[in-house]
């Protein structure tokens, strides 16, 4: 019995892989959640005009894009030289800068209003090294994280055994107050937060 409920499990986790992929190509190649979640709006609604924005891990740009509607500059970073390329190619705007850099080492010569990291602090192994060395740049964090605990089967299939990561490039999911030592750790403190969608939205403030 217990071998049948793990088979269904990873089944489950197929159908999402599936599903996922098949609404990208449906959608003409942008992930249906951009849509639907609508979390860019977060975003956009906690900067100010004349902010001179960070956007760390921008992939395909999209973010950085509807950033640039509301501030006086986007500097788009990413370690993936085929994202920045694509992101120039189509979310390209005379206010976005977009750079291949990693962010442990990339120092802007302007300065920084506020960074922000949707779905990025996840991926990083050394996420301490990342949030110190931001605190040294802008007062303001706007970031973005999966939640372990978004739903019960999430919790139930890592007691299973089975993958239950969101993505397997995670190198953690959290839980609200796991989120809340870990920036603590590195300096910072919440200035403000909402969860949505199994999602942790926070505005971090240096201490």
């Amino acid at each position: 019995m217990k071998i049948l409920l793990c088979l269904l499990l990873k089944a489950d986790n197929l159908l999402y892989t599936l599903i996922s992929r098949l609404a990208i190509r449906v959608e003409g190649g942008l992930h249906p959640k951009h849509r639907l979640m609508r979390y860019h709006d977060w975003f956009t609604q906690k900067v100010q005009p004349d902010w001179t924005v960070l956007d760390i891990g921008c992939g395909n740009g999209a973010l950085a894009y509807d950033l640039a509607k509301r501030v006086k500059k986007v500097i788009a970073i990413d370690t993936n030289s085929g994202y920045i390329e694509q992101a120039g190619k189509k979310y390209a705007a005379s206010n976005i800068e977009y750079v291949l850099a990693d962010a442990c080492q990339y120092q802007p010569k302007e300065k920084i209003c506020a960074a922000v990291l949707s779905n990025v602090l996840e991926h990083i192994d050394d996420r301490f090294k990342l949030l110190k060395g931001l605190s040294g740049l802008c007062g303001r964090l706007l970031v973005r994280v999966p939640m372990i605990d978004r739903d019960w089967l999430t919790l139930y299939k890592k007691e299973m055994g089975v993958e239950y990561r969101l993505d397997t490039t995670h190198r953690l999911e959290y839980t609200l107050d796991e989120f809340k030592r870990e920036i603590a750790a590195a300096g910072w403190k919440l200035g403000g937060c909402d969860i949505r969608f199994g999602e942790i939205y926070a505005v971090l403030e240096k201490i």
